[in-house]
């Protein structure tokens, strides 16, 4: 099949649904040609692919910028590919891929203050989102809307009624490379950490969504050999550092700049904590999972990856992603109950089997045949 892939940006160091993206394509370029159109594509991400880069005047209001986007997106890729598989708002593709809180959920179904409920009445760039959004989940044949997790589907269905179809997809994750305890001791050494620390980690583009503060406040209750290794967001974890940790908890942290090689980081880690305000899945905890970390999560609705474990046996999963005190508990249970460690590192281990992504290639390949077939038995265009 010839594809055409539109995404905002395209490179793992962007995020987590960014780096969605780029495996996907990897896995669907095995097989079929993949056509990348985007504002900016990182060839770091190791996958040489042809690119149209779509770009606006950085002037622009941002949902301006998207408006053009979308439009410019469909007209370049309509009735040239066989599939438009899209991963922004908008109406551009045959499939639809949700990978954030709908819009319409936001701002229609979730309880809002009554000068919120009047911005999303009167803004210009609320109207836009919803429109485009409006667009995108509409039904209609040769289309599909995909949600990344089951909250998502949860969440689109009611923002859009019941009879809303939203397949879900969730992430895969790749085969992590082969422990290297030599990597593992470099990074602690340029940490200046030693092998009896304790290290937990966290990986975000956004580091204060993702619960630094509350990482931050449970390590100052646990003793000084627990660390806390960031990778990503490396300003935005430092203002808050520098605004809210004294010298000695700032000495226990280290601060990495946003990478898409975070292998070594992950080998370092003794355990990954993901207590996130806000994930419509989660991928760096499952990545976690394949390098055989231990993972604490937050609950769902918080974290839609929470959906795909089974408590206490696969991961620890809090009741509260702000709750200081149960996350302090649940570190220090891991790094020192070896029984526990050893469970979930097991359970971690048949999560990561539940999702590779040849499987989510196969399926959407599925879609796309659904897709295809649906458009050679509608009528002709006058």
């Amino acid at each position: 099949m010839n594809i055409a892939f539109v995404v905002d940006r395209f490179g793992s160091r962007y995020g987590g649904a960014e780096a969605y993206g780029v495996a996907l394509m990897r896995e669907l370029a095995r097989g079929h040609d993949v056509t990348v159109y985007a504002r900016s594509y990182d060839r770091a991400c190791g996958l040489d692919l042809p690119f149209v880069r779509l770009a606006f005047w950085s002037g622009w209001p941002s949902w301006l910028r998207v408006l053009l986007f979308a439009r410019r997106a469909a007209r370049l890729t309509r009735g040239r590919y066989d599939i438009v598989h899209s991963h922004v708002n908008g109406s551009c593709g045959d499939v639809e891929v949700v990978h954030v809180t709908p819009v319409r959920y936001s701002w229609k179904v979730r309880s809002l203050p009554w000068h919120k409920r009047l911005l999303a009445a009167i803004s210009p760039r609320v109207g836009t989102y919803l429109a485009l959004e409006r667009g995108r989940v509409a039904p209609r044949p040769g289309h599909r809307t995909v949600a990344v997790s089951g909250l998502i589907a949860q969440q689109l269905r009611a923002a859009y009624g019941e009879s809303l179809q939203a397949p879900v997809i969730p992430p895969g994750v790749s085969r992590a490379p082969e422990a290297d305890p030599a990597q593992r001791l470099r990074v602690r050494s340029d940490m200046g950490w030693c092998e009896t620390d304790r290290v937990c980690l966290l990986v975000a583009r956004n580091p204060m969504r993702k619960g630094l503060p509350t990482v931050a406040a449970a390590l100052a209750s646990l003793p000084p050999h627990y660390k806390l290794l960031v990778v990503g967001g490396r300003a935005l974890a430092r203002e808050f550092l520098d605004g809210h940790a004294d010298a000695a908890l700032r000495a226990r942290v280290g601060l990495v700049e946003t990478t898409s090689d975070v292998a070594g980081y992950y080998q370092a880690a003794d355990l990954y904590v993901h207590p996130t305000l806000n994930d419509s899945f989660g991928m760096a905890p499952l990545e976690a999972m394949s390098f055989g970390l231990p993972v604490i999560l937050s609950p769902s609705p918080w974290c839609g990856f929470a959906q795909y474990v089974e408590p206490g046996r696969e991961a620890l999963v809090l009741s509260h992603p702000e709750d200081v005190q149960e996350l302090a508990a649940a570190i220090a249970r891991v790094c020192e109950d070896g029984g526990l460690r050893a469970a979930l590192v097991e359970g971690g281990a048949k999560v990561v089997e539940r999702h590779s992504w040849a499987e989510a290639a196969r399926r959407y390949v599925g879609l796309y045949e659904e897709i295809l077939a649906e458009k050679a038995q509608a009528p002709a265009a006058p």
